[in-house]
């Protein structure tokens, strides 16, 4: 029989080995190992990429897609709805929130069909033009940051030009807005913040239809749907949310065994906190700028001067968890994850 030697395996060596074998074992896993600083291993939570595609040339439009699943779309040149926004919004497993566009005659309700795509941000009265219901142009100029994604993350910038009704149209204002996408929470949620300036006095005004617009899925609405509308206060539909001021307002249901739904979510620091306009038919805007038109105020009127610019920000937080959740709770975790950004 051969007599045993001394080891030639140093203790060091076993670490390495040991792992190599954990590495092998939490990837099989789906876990994704990261390096500190100072070169060792450590464990972090596999994160879905966020993948943002331009679709084909001339088309104006950009694709969202979160792992295997494309999430919305969004759309800067579209001739018939002459302002930017995002369609074909769907959760992280596939279920589409917002409701079809166009939407499909004898499934949707076919009331706002140009108004209302899905997601959009828009003024009913900028400097007395009114791009909210399309009779002005909100015309997309550039792409100020290109398109890129990344893991549980995704970006982009762009310029939009405000133009009034005139003949010919004049410019109102430019804005800035910087768009991200963001896995949290069991969901995600698009980001805006939207900078607007010009070299000429312009002003918001007071009416219902001014912010950041939803339209939900025909199946989540109150009325003839499996939805409920509720604020960050507790109150919930029309009837109690409409013209109130919130943190957040999410229009969720549960269908199919799930509870899905959007959130508007408002960011603290904007300058004035906003109201939503709500409706029961699968409808909801946050508002910063209207007091008289939802019966708290005087007339209001925001004026923005040259040198200066106008900060609005805001996200949307689309979810979707066990029909027992409450969606409240997500919501309220991803505001204070989306706040603190």
């Amino acid at each position: 029989m051969r007599p045993m030697g001394k080891s030639s395996v140093s203790m060091q060596q076993c670490v390495t080995m040991v792992v190599g074998w954990s590495l092998l074992l939490f990837q099989g896993m789906g876990v994704s190992v990261a390096a500190n600083d100072d070169g060792t291993q450590r464990e972090s939570s596999s994160e879905p990429t966020v993948q943002l595609t331009n679709g084909p040339d001339g088309s104006g439009k950009l694709g969202v897609k979160i792992g295997t699943q494309v999430v919305a779309e969004y759309s800067f040149a579209d001739p018939q709805i002459t302002r930017p926004y995002f369609a074909h919004v769907r959760t992280l497993d596939g279920f589409q929130v917002t409701r079809n566009h166009p939407p499909v005659e004898g499934e949707d309700p076919m009331d706002h069909a140009t108004y209302h795509p899905g997601i959009w941000l828009a003024f009913g009265d900028l400097s007395g033009a009114d791009c909210w219901r399309l009779k002005t142009k909100v015309e997309h100029i550039e792409f100020v940051e290109e398109p890129s994604g990344g893991a549980g993350r995704g970006k982009f910038a762009v310029r939009n030009r405000y133009w009034d009704g005139g003949n010919p149209p004049m410019p109102i204002c430019d804005e800035v807005c910087y768009y991200s996408i963001v896995v949290a929470d069991g969901g995600y949620w698009i980001a805006m913040d939207s900078q607007f300036s010009s070299d000429r006095p312009f002003e918001f005004g007071d009416q219902e239809e001014m912010g950041l617009g939803i339209r939900v899925a025909s199946a989540l609405r109150v009325k003839g749907g499996m939805g409920t509308i509720r604020d960050a206060d507790g109150r919930e539909n029309e009837r109690q949310v409409w013209g109130q001021a919130a943190d957040w307002c999410d229009y969720a249901g549960v269908v199919d065994g799930r509870r899905v739904g959007m959130a508007i979510l408002c960011h603290p620091e904007n300058a004035s906190p906003s109201r939503y306009h709500a409706r029961d038919y699968g409808f909801v805007a946050a508002n910063p700028f209207a007091l008289a038109a939802f019966k708290v105020g005087e007339k209001n009127r925001t004026v923005v001067e040259p040198g200066t610019s106008y900060r609005l920000r805001y996200a949307i937080y689309v979810h979707a968890s066990d029909a027992a959740d409450s969606s409240a709770k997500h919501v309220a975790a991803a505001f204070a994850k989306y706040s603190a950004d």
